[in-house]
C-alpha cells in the first residue's frame, strides 16, 4: 500500500481507503471480514457519512485495536431518525449526532470533521458565518475533531471553502465523466445521462481550478464516486465505454492534490478488486489510451499526466513540469511550494532538445514541446 500526505494535516493515508456506504444494513460477520481484508492490505482511513447507530457501532469495535492508527472521517450534519439517513443544518440535531456517533464508535475523537454536503455558495457561506463552523471550531480546540472538512460536489462552492483557509480536507467527486461537467447546485446533472449526449471537450475549467488551488494552498482531497456510482464500469457508462476499476483510481489519484480513494465495495471481492490497484501493472491502469477512444468525449490538447510521454531521452518527468506549470498558470504566479517541487526535479524543462518523441507518444495530441518552452520561462530552468 502506498501512503500520501493528506495536504499539510500532517495526516499519512492510504492511496485506497473505505466507504462507508456498503457496511449499511449488514451485519457483525461481513463488517469484520471486510475490515480483516482491509487491514491485511495495509489500508488505514475511512469516510464515515452515514448516522446509522448499528453500522457505527460494528465499525468502532472492528477498529477498536487500531484506533490510534485508524483515520476516521466522519461527518457533521448527518442525523438519524426513526430509522432514516437525513442531512440537517439544525446545530442542535448536527450536536447530538456527532456525540452519538463518538459514543457509537468508541472513541472521543474522530481525525477529520467532514461538514456533509455542501453544494452551492449559498450554503458554504451560511455555514462558514454560522454556528456550523463556530462548532466545528469548538470540537477541534477541544481535541474531539482533529482536522476541519467539507464534502461537495460542486467546484463553485468547494473552491470558495478551499480559499477561504476555514477547511483543510475536501471531499469531492472526482472522475472522468463529472470532470467535463460545470458546476451546478443540482448533484443530479452528473448522473443524467442528458448531460453527456453533446459532445464534451475536455476538463471543466472551474474544477481544474480547484484541484490546483488545493495543491497549491495544502488543502487534501479524499475522492467519493470514483467510480460513479457504479455507471464508469459498465457498458452504459456516460463516457459511451466501460472503464476497468483501476483505470477510474488511476485517474483520480493522478488529480492534483489528491491524497486518496474512498472506494465503495458492497462485497469482499469488490473491495479485493480495488484493492488489486496497488499490484497492478501500468497497463491495466492505463486510462489514456481507452479515453482517447471515447465516442463523445475528448480531452484533445489537455495534459491528463498520464504519463505516455515517457520515456524522455532528457530525463524529463514530462507530466510532473507540466503539473507544476498549470499550477503556476492558474496562480498567475509561482508559488513557493511549487518552486520548491520543481526545484527537486533531476532535469527541468530547460533540458528539452525538442526532439518530439513525447509528441508522437501523447494520445491527446497535447503540445509538450511549447509547455517546456513555457515553464523554462516561467521557473528559470
Amino acid at each position: 500500500m502506498i501512503y500520501r500526505n493528506l495536504g499539510k494535516t500532517g495526516l499519512r493515508v492510504s492511496e485506497i481507503g473505505l466507504g462507508c456506504e456498503g457496511f449499511i444494513n449488514k451485519d457483525d460477520a461481513f463488517t469484520f471480514e471486510m475490515f480483516a481484508l482491509a487491514f491485511g492490505q495495509g489500508v488505514n482511513c475511512m469516510d464515515l457519512y452515514s448516522p446509522d447507530p448499528d453500522m457505527q457501532r460494528r465499525v468502532g469495535t472492528a477498529i477498536r485495536d487500531r484506533r490510534g492508527e485508524f483515520i476516521i472521517q466522519g461527518h457533521l450534519c448527518t442525523t438519524w431518525q426513526d430509522g432514516q439517513y437525513k442531512a440537517t443544518r439544525g446545530i442542535g440535531e448536527v450536536r447530538h449526532s456527532f456525540e452519538a456517533m463518538l459514543q457509537n464508535l468508541g472513541t472521543d475523537y474522530v481525525d477529520i470533521g467532514m461538514i456533509h454536503y455542501v453544494d452551492s455558495v449559498d450554503l458554504w457561506r451560511q455555514i462558514a458565518g454560522g454556528g456550523i463552523m463556530q462548532y466545528a471550531q469548538e470540537l477541534k480546540a477541544e481535541g474531539k475533531v482533529r482536522h476541519i472538512g467539507i464534502s461537495s460536489h460542486n467546484p463553485a462552492a468547494a473552491l470558495e471553502a478551499v480559499e477561504s483557509g476555514l477547511i483543510e480536507v475536501l471531499m469531492f467527486s472526482v472522475n472522468p465523466c463529472y470532470d467535463l461537467l460545470p458546476s451546478s447546485e443540482d448533484i443530479d446533472t452528473l448522473f443524467s445521462g442528458d448531460s453527456y449526449q453533446k459532445s464534451l471537450l475536455n476538463m471543466d475549467p472551474e474544477r481544474e481550478r480547484l484541484y490546483e488551488t488545493c495543491q497549491r494552498l495544502g488543502v487534501g482531497i479524499t475522492v467519493m464516486k470514483v467510480f460513479g456510482g457504479g455507471d464508469l464500469l459498465s457498458e452504459n457508462s456516460p463516457a459511451g465505454k466501460a472503464l476497468t476499476t483501476s483505470q477510474c483510481i488511476h485517474y483520480a489519484l493522478t488529480r492534483p492534490a489528491v491524497a486518496a480513494v474512498l472506494a465503495g465495495a458492497q462485497s469482499a471481492e469488490e473491495l479485493r478488486t480495488s484493492l488489486a490497484y496497488e499490484s497492478a501493472g501500468d497497463a491495466e491502469k492505463d486510462y489514456a489510451a481507452v479515453f482517447s477512444t471515447f465516442p463523445r468525449i475528448s480531452w484533445k490538447g489537455h495534459c491528463m499526466y498520464c504519463g505516455h510521454c515517457a520515456p524522455c531521452p532528457k530525463g524529463i518527468d514530462v507530466a510532473s513540469v507540466t503539473k507544476f506549470l498549470n499550477l503556476a498558470r492558474a496562480q498567475g504566479a509561482v508559488p513557493e511550494t511549487v518552486r520548491e517541487h520543481y526545484t527537486s526535479l533531476s532535469a527541468a524543462a530547460g533540458d528539452c532538445v525538442e526532439c518530439g518523441s513525447c509528441e508522437k507518444r501523447c494520445p491527446f495530441d497535447v503540445p509538450v514541446i511549447e509547455n517546456m518552452r513555457q515553464a523554462k520561462a516561467v521557473f528559470g530552468r
